[in-house]
């Protein structure tokens, strides 16, 4: 893969645009070199009236074919997740911080790489713009790159997720922030004892999002996880 610095997407953001103008913009990008390599961009999906934002990583391997974010293993398992919380799936915008994907080969497959932090911050006007276009109640940051996209800072997943945070968006100042594991990180401990504790974590995760929604959400009290909690990507 090319490693060359891009000049950020700015310039392929539509300024104010809906989600119908991000989507159909979305493809031309070249803020970064990941580009290059990947066989779709992947925007998010949802409604524009969405209240609540789930926010990932990076497309995989499924998703960059397909052009659609969520729909691999780690995406069932997040729709799992969603039905054991009561949250519709079609309630929630779903999209990532990093709109292309990384991955290295290894013969005929295409593994996952992570995206370094000069990824996350070209892609980051996409998303931004996204949030403004969406204007969710509650954003959902599901790994530590959803979360350095969504907060733009440095996220520690195991000693802030599942309470509600203090940081203020610029793109939407009123919204409500949490973090919580990719559910690709709950998807590597299957068939382990690990596996129902850290499921039933991001379900509980979810659930406190959507409690947010409702009359009196806000009062909703933070849940502290144990430091030593395996699933943290």
């Amino acid at each position: 893969m090319a490693d060359f610095a891009r000049p950020g997407a700015e310039q392929w953001v539509p300024e104010g645009g809906n989600l119908a103008e991000l989507r159909a913009a979305a493809p031309s990008c070249q803020g970064c070199e990941l580009y290059l390599d990947a066989t779709h961009v992947v925007f998010g999906s949802g409604s524009q009236q969405a209240d609540l934002m789930l926010v990932g990583e990076q497309p995989g391997d499924s998703e960059d074919r397909q052009g659609r974010p969520f729909v691999g293993p780690a995406g069932r398992l997040l729709a799992d997740a969603l039905a054991q919380a009561g949250v519709p799936g079609d309630s929630a915008y779903v999209t990532n911080a990093v709109k292309h994907f990384r991955f290295e080969e290894r013969g005929k497959r295409r593994l996952h790489k992570s995206p370094a932090v000069a990824h996350i911050v070209a892609c980051n006007p996409w998303l931004e713009a996204e949030v403004r276009a969406v204007r969710p109640k509650v954003i959902v940051a599901m790994g530590a790159t959803a979360g350095r996209g969504v907060l733009s800072r440095t996220v520690r997943v195991t000693a802030e997720r599942g309470r509600v945070l203090e940081d203020r968006l610029p793109a939407a100042e009123d919204a409500r922030v949490l973090v919580t594991v990719h559910p690709s990180a709950v998807l590597r401990l299957r068939g382990t004892p690990e596996f129902d504790r850290e499921f039933d974590g991001l379900v509980a995760d979810l659930r406190t999002a959507a409690a947010l929604l409702r009359p009196g959400g806000a009062t909703v009290p933070p849940r502290r996880w144990s430091s030593d909690a395996p699933a943290q990507s």
